[in-house]
């Protein structure tokens, strides 16, 4: 993923690091240094051909943010949401290769089709340089602060950690930070004016940020079952260290890092919730999602007002056609992790319905079903009400409602 970064950002990277790479790892450090070159230079000339068109640029309709925890279906959100004509994306290119993808895309998409899997490492997804992907990628690769600067190397203290609230970075690296996620939207409102899906894990701490760019910015949050959420973070982040360290990772201190940035976000989110109109913030579980996702994907467009919900349906269906018999990763946790997980998770275990797990006396098969659900068996469903805005959902998930 390094090899999409800018030279510059590269550069600050390695010094900050100490060139701590090690030797298996060197010769993508190598490749990257060099290619870094091309990408400063590629970023130059996209500037001298669109730069007066970039700036001119505004971005009319106010992005909608899909915000979560890291393996709660934020991606699975986001197939669903882009499946609407009347939206636009990020793309894995745009985001891992932000810096010129206007002058680029087009052309290095069809020559580099080798360097893309079919699947995503952690959980056998579909990827592909056209998918939809993370705009935190591109703020990375951009030289923007960002917690994801750790993947690069993973036996260091976590590196980027202020870039999860920006209201933690100096006035100087907040200002950079905008500044880069601002031309990266206009980019992508260049390249199509349609309004923008933004999926990223790191916006859920955000959230006043995010409104003082976008005041009108429409906002789902996604949970899912702790259970599954915790082993599955874990892999995810080792599969992303294995996958683009530059250092053989020992994985020391990653569960903590789990539990704490779970923590963190879920008091940050408590936090500034309020600061979005309730017309704006809709809240829905996985489970929910993958049991029904035509009634929850009714129930969001209905709440956040986006309409249109019958033109997108015959596509929602194709997509639900093709993937269906998807099965996601199974997870046994060790009895002390899963009263660890209680005990540290416990208020947001139960904020959204979902109850402490038992010990299985013997490990269960893994269900076979039409669409993707959980591993663990999802919660007693919640009794549903009628919303101001004449939504039934569960009760516990009306917007700002008190769950304390």
């Amino acid at each position: 993923m390094w090899q999409g970064m800018e030279f510059f950002a590269w550069v600050r990277l390695l010094v900050r690091n100490r060139f701590a790479v090690h030797l298996s790892c060197l010769y993508v450090a190598v490749i990257a240094s060099v290619v870094s070159l091309f990408h400063a230079l590629l970023r130059l000339a996209e500037d001298v051909v669109y730069g007066s068109c970039i700036r001119r640029t505004k971005i009319t309709n106010s992005p909608l943010f899909i915000i979560g925890h890291w393996r709660t279906g934020t991606t699975l959100l986001h197939e669903l949401l882009i499946l609407d004509e009347r939206h636009s994306y990020p793309t894995t290119y745009e985001c891992l290769d932000p810096n010129h993808f206007l002058l680029t895309e087009r052309f290095l998409t069809r020559c580099l089709w080798f360097l893309m899997p079919r699947h995503r490492p952690m959980d056998n997804m579909a990827a592909g340089w056209d998918r939809p992907q993370e705009d935190e990628f591109a703020l990375t690769m951009m030289g923007a602060p960002s917690p994801y600067l750790t993947i690069a190397f993973p036996n260091h203290p976590p590196q980027g950690q202020d870039a999860f609230d920006l209201e933690n970075l100096a006035l100087g690296a907040q200002a950079l930070w905008k500044r880069l996620f601002l031309n990266f939207l206009r980019r992508l409102t260049l390249r199509n004016p349609k309004r923008l899906i933004l999926k990223s894990p790191t916006h859920t701490f955000r959230i006043k940020a995010l409104l003082d760019l976008f005041p009108d910015a429409r906002f789902v949050h996604i949970v899912r079952d702790p259970y599954v959420v915790f082993p599955s973070t874990v892999n995810l982040w080792k599969s992303l260290y294995d996958t683009h360290g530059l250092q053989i990772p020992t994985y020391a201190g990653i569960e903590e890092y789990v539990f704490q940035t779970f923590t963190d976000m879920y008091a940050k989110l408590d936090e500034t919730r309020s600061l979005i109109a309730p017309s704006r913030f809709y809240e829905m579980r996985y489970e929910d999602l993958v049991r029904d996702p035509v009634g929850e994907m009714r129930l969001l467009y209905d709440h956040l007002k986006l309409d249109g919900f019958e033109t997108v349906l015959p596509s929602m269906e194709k997509y639900l056609a093709q993937v269906a018999g998807y099965q996601t990763n199974h997870y046994e946790l060790p009895s002390e992790l899963r009263e660890e997980i209680t005990r540290r998770w416990g208020a947001v275990i139960k904020r959204y319905g979902y109850a402490p797990k038992p010990l299985p006396s013997k490990p269960a098969p893994e269900p076979k079903t039409p669409f993707p659900i959980s591993a663990v068996p999802p919660p007693v469903s919640l009794p549903r009400v009628r919303s101001p805005h004449g939504d039934a959902r569960p009760a516990d998930l009306q917007p700002h409602a008190s769950v304390r």
